[in-house]
């Protein structure tokens, strides 16, 4: 209860933050419809930064679930939402959209395709491989390692591609790649909220199944749980989360990596039914947060999502584990 009141004051914080300030008091009026309301303060907050608000909920939400269940699966503290590649490979479908036509001239049609549909497509066909070359490999680590070698090689395309490609093209790649949560409209709000809202009532079957992860395979197996079943479960759903997110707004940094981290500090526990909805509402009020700090101008122009997460949320993690191991030892 007491994240969602700290969730809403964030809402209110992000939604009240901007170039133009608009006061609580507008907020309200135009929240109640109140006929006394204004119509440029409504038009501000209804097109453009309610949309906004709304996004940076939705994307902590699924990025902080996401890490989540990877870590879980994986065992691995380090590992977070991108370690499958799905984020490299929607980078590489943006990429061949955008920089794609200086080396390659029969792939100009793709510029009539939306950047969404091309993340969504990289991610997918690299989602495809990783499943496909999972369903021969019992060790997960292994799996692991070869998700970051797609990414690797996703990479390296990138960079030939970068290489090869003009100053503008090079610039709006390096644009979407700082990540944005103000170019949705209304209808892409709906989609992403729907994709995340079902990916998380997905999870519900394999709660029991994340639980005994924790203790390994083995125990898991005693327990009769299908570890290839919640293996496929899990991927789809991280996929899910992780490539449209990173197909609407870019590539978003540190959220999913860290906030499970924060999470368990916090509540203390390990039992899923617990985390899962109290790492999607720290991650959704991180996001809020962090969002809100673009708004401070560096000149005549705001900070980028990308680098904000990162910048403010590293030190804090750093800090927060350390204080976990000073308090261990004593």
């Amino acid at each position: 209860m007491g994240l969602l009141v700290i969730l809403i004051l964030a809402a209110i914080l992000n939604l009240y933050s901007g170039s133009i300030a608009i006061p609580l008091k507008d907020i309200w009026n135009i929240i109640t419809s109140d006929p006394t309301r204004s119509e440029n303060y409504e038009y501000i907050l209804t097109e453009y930064r309610l949309p906004k608000t709304i996004t940076s909920i939705v994307i902590g939400f699924g990025l902080g679930i996401s890490g989540l269940i990877i870590q879980t699966f994986f065992r691995n503290p380090l590992t977070g939402p991108f370690v499958l590649g799905i984020s490299s490979g929607a980078s590489l479908g943006v990429a061949l959209l955008i920089m794609g036509g200086s080396l390659f001239g029969s792939i100009h049609h793709l510029y009539s395709l939306s950047t969404p549909i091309a993340a969504s497509l990289g991610s997918f066909i690299v989602l495809s491989i990783v499943m496909i070359t999972a369903r021969n490999i019992r060790n997960t680590m292994s799996i692991l390692i070869i998700g970051l070698m797609f990414g690797s090689f996703t990479t390296a395309i990138i960079s030939v591609l970068s290489y090869f490609s003009s100053a503008n093209e090079l610039q709006q790649y390096i644009f979407w790649s700082l990540g944005s949560l103000s170019n949705l409209r209304w209808t892409d709000v709906s989609l992403l909220t729907g994709i995340v809202m079902i990916s998380s009532v997905g999870l519900l079957p394999i709660i029991k199944s994340l639980d005994a992860l924790l203790l390994g395979e083995n125990y898991a197996r005693s327990m009769g749980i299908s570890i290839k079943k919640t293996q496929t479960i899990v991927f789809l759903i991280t996929s899910l989360l992780t490539g449209s997110i990173t197909a609407f707004v870019g590539p978003i940094a540190f959220i999913g990596l860290a906030i499970p981290h924060i999470t368990r500090l916090i509540f203390k526990t390990s039992t899923h039914k617990i985390l899962i909805p109290a790492v999607g509402i720290i991650g959704a009020i991180v996001m809020l947060i962090c969002d809100s700090l673009t708004h401070i101008s560096v000149g005549s122009k705001t900070l980028p999502i990308n680098a904000i997460t990162s910048i403010f949320g590293a030190p804090i993690v750093i800090w927060l584990l350390v204080a976990k191991s000073k308090t261990t030892r004593s």
